[in-house]
């Protein structure tokens, strides 16, 4: 059965008594150490399952800064969200959703867009939990620029206050409306031109080129070179390692029959017309490739293929997909795939996504290490781009916090009752000082995290490896 149609003056009174419930202020407080799993001993728990050679990657990674080390620590911190207060509300979280976890790439249409763009935690939960995600990386990313305590909290409410205010104007649309709603580049830049000086705009746009060149043309000539008449992946360990330089003889017999049975289950996932694309491509190389910091030692793969000649590539990334760190913290997931977990994820809060989009499981009985591994697949170059969160001044930062805020909120307006959110957010400016109160206090808490991580790996706990 359905379930009840409700009025949208219902739906109000739902956030009005999740208000009540759990007051906008309790948001302010950051749960006490009392029960706090070690920071250092969750970061070893999740590297048990990952490829162990990588593993000193990912800490080294970790260990450039407390924002890069806040990147990496998703897990540490859904075990913090799930001790601390939960409205009820629930949406499609993102589970990840910091800033550098937003950016530019191209629609189905080839018109450059900003969405979230990175899914590996998504489930469903309480929508403050993503809100609080982003809002301490924004104080984070303020202390690494050095700004001010008074332009980091500044920086922090506004971005709060953008996704509060959005939340506002998605309760007030239509369904289709909503699902509509996307940031197109082009429009984006030009309202945010009287915020951002001419330096800085000239250096989006110089950003923005770069990411429209970034396609499978791009990736085939910097990643690829002809090799004995054949095209073949560069190797640049251990960053990217062609697939021949990691096994040899029967491992890698195993590892293609591996390989085939992933894309030929990944096709059933995408629709008729999709499928019908990809066969005009047959595959040529694969190499493991070393992404992002969080997801360093999950077992990723560039597949090269080529379509109808040598100049027509196409290139692939089959990327394992482990559970949500939000599953416990937050209710299982519904999908025991962990891939179409992510799938499933991205295309509801995506305003467009990847077409070549899918999911498969690789089972143990052909798995080259004897376990099963769940995969998602997707394009590794499609115009992406991110910003250089590293070089933004405060008005930049600031300005860069608001559209963030408000993506979010359009991506959580797709799954959850935008209409109770927006009621229980109100429009006073309570929410947005309590979690600008704990964005300051969890970016304390990081860093004494990072301070931990340095010091295991100081005292050898961990090992620790650049690249």
């Amino acid at each position: 059965m359905s379930e009840p149609v409700l009025t949208p003056d219902e739906h109000a009174n739902v956030g009005r008594a999740a208000r009540r419930a759990v007051p906008r202020s309790s948001h302010a407080v950051v749960p006490d150490d009392a029960g706090r799993p070690d920071p250092v001993a969750l970061l070893e728990a999740q590297a048990e399952s990952r490829v162990q050679e990588l593993v000193p990657v990912r800490y080294g990674r970790m260990l450039v800064s407390p924002f890069t080390f806040y990147r990496g620590a998703a897990g540490i911190m859904a075990a913090d969200l799930g001790r601390g207060p939960n409205s009820g509300l629930t949406v499609q979280l993102c589970g990840d959703a910091h800033l550098m976890n937003f950016g530019v790439f191209g629609s189905p249409e080839r018109r450059m867009v900003f969405d979230l763009n990175d899914f590996d935690e998504t489930l469903p939960g309480p929508f403050e939990w993503d809100v609080k995600r982003l809002a301490v990386s924004v104080e984070i990313a303020g202390r690494d620029r050095e700004l001010s305590s008074k332009e980091r909290t500044a920086t922090v409410t506004s971005t709060v206050a953008s996704y509060r205010e959005a939340m506002a104007s998605f309760a007030a649309m239509k369904n289709l409306e909503v699902w509509y709603a996307h940031l197109d580049v082009e429009g984006l830049m030009a309202a945010l031109a009287k915020q951002l000086s001419a330096g800085t705009r000239r250096q989006a746009g110089k950003n923005l080129a770069a990411a429209r060149a970034k396609d499978s043309m791009r990736a085939f000539n910097r990643l690829t070179a002809v090799v004995d008449g054949d095209r073949r992946i560069l190797s640049d360990p251990p960053i990217v390692v062609p697939v021949a330089e990691l096994l040899e003889g029967d491992r890698r017999e195993v590892f293609e029959q591996e390989l085939g049975n992933l894309l030929a289950g990944y096709r059933s996932t995408l629709s008729e017309d999709r499928r019908r694309l990809l066969d005009r491509f047959h595959m040529v190389d694969v190499a493991r490739k070393v992404v992002g910091v969080g997801s360093v030692g999950t077992r990723a793969w560039i597949l090269l293929l080529l379509g109808r000649d040598n100049d027509d590539p196409l290139f692939l990334q089959a990327k394992e997909a482990e559970a949500s760190v939000l599953e416990g913290p937050a209710p299982m997931s519904e999908y025991d795939h962990a891939g179409q977990r992510v799938v499933v994820g991205q295309r509801v809060m995506q305003a467009s996504s990847d077409i070549f989009l899918g999911w498969n499981r690789v089972d143990a009985d052909v798995s080259i290490d004897g376990r099963p591994h769940d995969y998602y697949v997707r394009q590794l170059a499609d115009m992406k781009g991110s910003a250089r969160v590293d070089r933004m001044d405060a008005a930049t930062l600031g300005a860069y916090g608001k559209v963030c805020g408000w993506t979010l909120a359009r991506a959580h307006a797709r799954s959850g009752d935008r209409i109770a959110i927006a009621s229980y957010l109100g429009n006073s400016g309570s929410f947005d000082r309590a979690i600008a109160s704990f964005s300051s206090a969890y970016a304390d808490q990081n860093q004494r995290d990072y301070d931990a991580l340095a010091t295991a790996a100081a005292g050898g706990r961990v090992a620790v490896r650049e690249g």
